[in-house]
């Protein structure tokens, strides 16, 4: 049996996904730099186990690939959940916030990729995560946009590369989540009402919305499936509601 290794499986994403995949009789382990909210985690979504890593540091990384496949008896899947909001305009986004910015979204997940792609020699799913913002211009989105941007390209050319393999990339770009992450957002009344309305379906995601595609990508159900970018944003990147 083999499962799958989450990165950022502590937050509001992870953990769907990881719930997702108990239901499937996937077994998972969770990866983050906590350990105290790690476990909770794990707890609570039954997951087999989790190990401590942070996905901006390869070594941390390679160290967790091999401790999950002790774990689980092997990797089949991959998700990177980890990320960050930002919302600035340019002018106002400083050097340091900028590279930050970049190295907890973009370069982790070139990091993870390129450790799933030594390490899954027999195939399998990966699955990072884009956003909205990347796929649609959005006003004070310049950094997080970038990044994310950067995340569909890294998706479709390992997708490319490793098909051969039968190793799958795929990339879910979400609209605005309620989760912890975006807190600071969804708890301000005004800020909440906007976000809101810029989704056409007339409502913010909730992690389920995300864990379900993201669970179906890393399952047997998806093998005839790679190179994608699915949008699960409520219509916000590809429709205009009616005024």
């Amino acid at each position: 049996m083999s499962g799958v290794i989450i990165f950022g499986g502590s937050g509001g994403i992870g953990r769907s996904i990881a719930r997702d995949l108990v239901k499937r009789d996937i077994p998972v382990c969770l990866a983050a730099r906590n350990e105290e909210s790690l476990a909770a985690a794990a707890s609570e979504v039954g997951a087999a186990g989790y190990v401590v890593a942070d996905a901006t540091d390869l070594k941390q990384i390679e160290d967790a690939f091999t401790a999950a496949n002790a774990m689980l008896g092997g990797i089949k899947g991959v998700a990177h959940c980890v990320g960050s909001i930002v919302l600035k305009p340019a002018h106002l986004t400083t050097e340091a916030e900028f590279m930050s910015v970049i190295n907890l979204n973009l370069t982790s997940a070139f990091l993870v990729t390129r450790t799933a792609a030594r390490n899954m020699n027999n195939g399998g799913s990966v699955v990072l995560f884009s956003s909205a913002a990347a796929r649609i211009g959005l006003a004070n989105h310049e950094a997080i946009a970038a990044a994310k941007g950067g995340i569909i390209g890294l998706t479709l050319s390992a997708a490319a590369t490793y098909a051969a393999r039968g190793l799958r990339f795929n990339c879910v770009a979400p609209g605005l989540v309620a989760t912890a992450l975006s807190e600071k957002i969804t708890s301000n009344p005004t800020a909440a009402a906007f976000s809101t309305a810029l989704h056409p379906l007339g409502r913010l995601g909730e992690p389920n919305d995300i864990g379900a595609i993201a669970g179906l990508l890393l399952s047997d159900d998806a093998t005839w499936i790679t190179g994608q970018v699915f949008g699960v944003d409520g219509g916000l990147a590809s429709l205009k509601s009616k005024a």
